[in-house]
């Protein structure tokens, strides 16, 4: 199957979705990017946490 092909195909799909209305996208894609929001502050905190707690290790036990 050659590119074309391909992105034809593609793009044939893509019409026979069902695209959700905007009054259910909109509340939708809110709570996704509050999710993703807090699963980063989440996980940098969680990362600078352990980032600090390997450093006092490290001098504790005379590492370089």
């Amino acid at each position: 199957m050659g590119p074309v092909k391909y992105t034809k195909e593609v793009i044939k799909e893509g019409k026979r979705i069902r695209w959700p209305k905007r009054d259910v996208l909109v509340p939708t894609l809110i709570v996704v990017i509050c999710i993703v929001a807090f699963a980063a502050i989440f996980l940098s905190l969680e990362d600078l946490t352990a980032g600090s707690l390997i450093q006092q290790l490290k001098d504790a036990f005379g590492g370089k």
